[in-house]
């Protein structure tokens, strides 16, 4: 496997935030990644100090931040809802990259989370209704008996948002690109800043 130059901060040209080099290495990811490249490791805690981590979808990402939408009364909306903050990783094998950020959460704006859900297909638009995510199922059966009513209650019209399911932002206080290095000599490049009104700074870490 050939293994890609050293990253130097000149690969990261805009120095003041890291979101220019997330942009170019996500389209990057676009094209090479067979599936899912926005697909996204989505870490916790709850209330006992418990980590939790679970694959969702990044949805938008820029200057405000990273948004993914899920049930906010499922166990990670939960978390998120109770600590008001979380990490995500996303690793993109072919190209033997992650990025890692944590930071502060928030709900996104009920206009984001309309205009989003509106855009989903149906099927996930009626999953939403009818999945009472992360609360005990009897069996499949239990689930498709909900599926079917809640197709029947819409049939002919447009499926609304459910009040319960949102987007939520991660606004990052930190956000590490890592690349990969032949013997695990990996390049790692930080974006740090002490609060969301302050300047990032930048730096690297030993791998």
């Amino acid at each position: 496997m050939k293994h890609p130059a050293g990253l130097t901060f000149s690969d990261f040209p805009d120095a003041a935030e890291p979101f220019g080099p997330f942009e170019a290495w996500m389209a990057e990811a676009k094209t090479s990644e067979p599936r899912d490249p926005d697909a996204i490791a989505l870490a916790t805690v709850d209330a006992d100090g418990m980590p939790n981590v679970r694959m969702v979808l990044l949805k938008g990402w820029g200057p405000e931040g990273f948004i993914f939408y899920t049930n906010r009364e499922s166990a990670k909306g939960r978390e998120l809802e109770g600590q008001g903050k979380a990490a995500l990783v996303i690793y993109w094998k072919s190209l033997s990259r992650q990025v890692r950020v944590r930071g502060p959460v928030s709900p996104v704006t009920s206009a984001q989370s309309d205009a989003y859900f509106g855009s989903r297909a149906r099927g996930a638009q009626v999953g939403a209704w009818a999945s009472q995510q992360s609360r005990p199922l009897k069996n499949r059966e239990e689930l498709q008996v909900a599926v079917t009513r809640v197709e029947a209650q819409y049939e002919g019209k447009e499926v609304p948002r459910p009040p319960h399911w949102i987007g939520y932002r991660i606004a990052p206080l930190y956000v590490e690109f890592w690349q990969e290095q032949p013997f695990r000599l990996h390049d790692r490049v930080v974006f740090s800043r002490a609060a969301l009104d302050r300047s990032w700074t930048r730096s690297r870490l030993y791998p």
